[in-house]
């Protein structure tokens, strides 16, 4: 058992140079850290990153080093009592870091590793790796360009049966995404977002013309909420608004017309209904919900019912609370949602999220396919991968 005897924050900067929390515990069996990332494009029903900011987070944090010193934790449903005591004197990302150290000390102690612990009755004769969803394009607020393409995300979503092929190929066609935009597109720079995708001045119609040649599974994350206002759906490449119906048929179009196998946020975060009349038209694709759902049992559970998804966005620091996250997958399994466990646009060294991915038995894993912090995770799924 670990006994929690010391807690501490620091403030520390994300790879876009922004403030993000890392915590520390001190235990009986040594010290373990954790780090939580932060979103740019982040969904109205989100928790509070911070009850304040993360400097008052951080302060508050150390006032809670003696509760602990009593609690015996070794199980992930011990988590609770940390709960129970902290939760709601904390912020989302202050309690994902708090509670991402605690596994990895639970899983020192018993000298496993944290999928372990997160999930201990996973046999791993028959369990499964999730696919890499690696974005190529980006667009929206991800971009900074003056012209860009009004969808946030382009990913590419390769099947060759590993981890580490998928991402090896996802790789390998970003690279030849480059050379073809930088024939299409007079204004192509080879330059890269907080991401590391391609930033371009096309709109995502001639992008999605350039990914289709390449014979892999597209997806396109259309974040619909960031240029939706007064009900309409405001395009700026080319410039038009487009009503909920006219928005429905759009998509409907670049679904049909580039095969479209993983669309994300297509309609603004209330819109449950225009997402289930997305999904009955095209039950083989994958209509995801993030801003629609905010890893929140209670916004799945509205969206199981109307019938919207059938896939969803699972950002642990969304909600904060693992028990959360737990409560979502296994929502989202009796359902048959399929789970993405997915980065955020400011990320960290940390790499907890693969564990978590393999432990829960997602179906994607999306982090990208290029830079330090998010190759980290996606090298650490590789390395589970090679030990099972």
């Amino acid at each position: 058992m670990v006994i929690v005897k010391e807690v501490s924050g620091k403030v520390i900067l994300d790879s876009r140079k922004e403030k993000t929390i890392s915590v520390s515990i001190g235990t009986d069996v040594g010290t373990f850290h954790a780090s939580s990332p932060t979103g740019k494009s982040t969904g109205k029903y989100e928790a509070k990153p911070y009850k304040k900011n993360v400097e008052g987070d951080a302060e508050t944090l150390k006032k809670f080093s003696d509760y602990f010193s009593e609690e015996h934790i070794d199980k992930f449903e011990d988590l609770m009592r940390i709960e129970d005591i902290i939760a709601n004197q904390i912020g989302a990302n202050t309690l994902f870091a708090f509670e991402s150290a605690v596994l990895k000390a639970i899983a020192y102690e018993q000298k496993k590793e944290v999928w372990e612990i997160v999930n201990p009755e996973l046999n791993t004769k028959k369990a499964k790796f999730p696919k890499l969803v690696g974005n190529c394009v980006e667009g929206g607020k991800h971009s900074n360009t003056s012209k860009k393409p009004d969808f946030q995300e382009f990913e590419l979503i390769s099947n060759m049966g590993s981890v580490k092929k998928n991402y090896e190929r996802n790789k390998s066609i970003k690279e030849e995404i480059r050379d073809a935009l930088r024939k299409s597109d007079k204004n192509f720079e080879g330059k890269r977002t907080d991401e590391n995708a391609w930033m371009t001045s096309l709109n995502e119609r001639d992008v999605l013309e350039i990914m289709i040649k390449f014979r892999i599974p597209l997806g396109v994350d259309i974040a619909a909420s960031s240029f939706f206002k007064r009900k309409k759906y405001y395009y700026d490449n080319p410039v038009m608004k487009r009503d909920s119906e006219e928005q429905f048929n759009y998509i409907s179009n670049l679904v049909k017309n580039f095969n479209l196998y993983y669309i994300e946020d297509p309609f603004e975060e209330n819109d449950f209904e225009s997402f289930a009349k997305l999904l009955k038209k095209f039950p083989n694709s994958l209509i995801v919900g993030d801003d629609l759902t905010t890893t929140n049992s209670k916004r799945l559970k509205k969206a199981i019912e109307k019938k919207s998804i059938n896939g969803i966005i699972i950002k642990p620091n969304q909600c904060g609370s693992l028990l959360e996250v737990k409560r979502v997958v296994e929502m989202a399994k009796e359902n048959n949602i399929k789970m993405i466990f997915s980065h955020r646009s400011g990320e960290t060294e940390e790499t907890i999220l693969a564990d978590l991915a393999f432990g829960f038995q997602a179906d994607f894993f999306k982090c990208g396919t290029e830079g330090d912090v998010r190759i980290k995770k996606i090298l650490r799924l590789i390395e589970i991968e090679g030990s099972i």
